[in-house]
């Protein structure tokens, strides 16, 4: 037999880590150890029941077979009027298309707007299939640091860089609330942005899956500032909202003209979502805002006494974040002590801190270069077991020999020069 070769694209592409991390973690579970999943970025709570009896409904009445690539008007239509709600837009069902989650639309955005060598500008740290994507449409990727002086603000001066100086500036990725620093781009933020792409022949990517967890004031899009309906693609899931991580629904809103090349896209890729998922979603829209705001609360909560918790601990510098249920601690210091890289502390969590015990968890590095030095922890597990890995950390990170042992046995986690403090 012989095994054709892959593409160079294929050959080279790179993966969301949380759901590596994750496979180590159940075959670690599987083998009978105990371990605190804080890793995966799912929600712990059951699906929004008008949602639920919507989706069981819908099936009964067998609205189970193809349906328009854009999406059922009932759901198109659903969306339209709780983006007006919530976000002050004003627009229709025209503007609103279906997908299979959010993370479609990354890379059928970089397929609607993104030639060989356009320069496309990603924040980092970053969603880790930001660049998979772009590198399918041959973009060449600019990055701009998120830091955690600046609350992991977009810096507009680096945007402004961007579009002056690159030779063909064709598109923005942003990210608010961001996944993995919590950062959260406030309303001044995305007014400046605005002014700065005004006019321009470029693409702006909001990726907003988040919106409905911004604990440090009300979630601003784009989509709400003078022409950016025209300039922006902005995607929505419902996964996080509302619990409906494996209905796998989400959808984007743009302009018309946007919407309908997304649509054409989607129909020569993916058909179509099934309408039965598409009508659990306009149900749990119109239905559920009551239990999506419970959910957020007790998130809220969680994420709060999880990043003071850390913050607390020696050698630990950590951020209430604005949003997302994620918190994103710098533990530079710790790192640089032990020589270790801050995936490489991660793993050490997991794997060898505790014969019988471990916590899951990611490097900043699985997010890009700038999250060197960090980890980050979801908040899904209930709050007893957080507290347990919370008990467990400190006694971890100080145990010298058990650190030095697995460095020399996995000499890729070596760190090689000190993170910056």
């Amino acid at each position: 037999m012989t095994q054709p070769s892959f593409s160079n694209f294929a050959a080279g592409v790179t993966t969301e880590t949380a759901f590596d991390v994750l496979s180590i973690a159940k075959q670690l579970k599987a083998a009978g150890k105990r371990v605190i999943e804080l890793e995966i970025g799912d929600s712990p709570f059951p699906s929004t029941q008008n949602g639920v009896d919507a989706g069981i409904k819908a099936i009964q009445d067998d609205m189970c077979h193809y349906g328009p690539s854009n999406g059922i008007p009932e759901f198109r239509q659903a969306v339209a009027d709780y983006v007006n709600s919530e976000y002050g837009l004003s627009v229709g069902p025209e503007n609103v298309v279906a997908g299979p989650g959010a993370k479609i639309f990354e890379q059928l955005f970089c397929e609607a707007f993104i030639n060989e060598g356009d320069g496309v500008l990603v924040f980092s740290p970053f969603f880790p299939t930001y660049p998979p994507n772009i590198n399918r449409r041959g973009g060449r990727i600019c990055y701009s640091e998120l830091t955690q002086e600046n609350e992991f603000r977009p810096n507009l001066a680096d945007v402004a860089k961007f579009l002056e100086e690159d030779p063909n500036p064709r598109a923005i990725f942003i990210n608010t609330p961001h996944n993995p620093t919590g950062g959260v781009m406030t309303l001044e933020d995305l007014r400046g942005l605005a002014d700065l792409v005004r006019g321009k022949d470029v693409a702006v990517f909001a990726d907003e899956p988040y919106d409905q967890m911004a604990w440090s004031g009300q979630h601003h899009t784009l989509l709400a500032q003078e022409g950016m309906l025209d300039q922006c693609v902005a995607c929505y899931t419902f996964s996080k909202s509302f619990s409906m991580s494996g209905w796998r629904l989400g959808y984007a809103v743009s302009s018309e003209a946007n919407i309908n090349m997304v649509a054409k896209l989607i129909n020569t890729t993916l058909s179509c979502v099934p309408p039965f998922v598409q009508m659990a979603g306009a149900a749990a829209l119109n239905g559920d805002r009551s239990q999506r705001d419970e959910y957020m609360g007790i998130f809220e909560t969680k994420v709060k006494y999880l990043a003071e918790q850390l913050d607390a601990l020696d050698g630990v510098k950590c951020l209430v974040p604005g949003g997302t249920f994620y918190v994103f601690p710098n533990v530079a210091e710790i790192c640089n002590r032990h020589g270790i890289t801050s995936h490489g502390l991660a793993m050490y969590l997991l794997t060898d801190a505790d014969a019988e015990f471990g916590v899951a968890c990611l490097g900043g590095e699985c997010f890009g270069d700038a999250g060197h030095g960090f980890l980050r922890f979801s908040t899904a597990e209930p709050d007893e077991l957080i507290q347990e890995a919370l008990d467990f950390l400190p006694g971890a990170f100080n145990a010298d020999e058990k650190i030095a042992a697995f460095v020399s046995e996995n000499p890729k986690y070596k760190l090689e020069s000190p993170y910056s403090v």
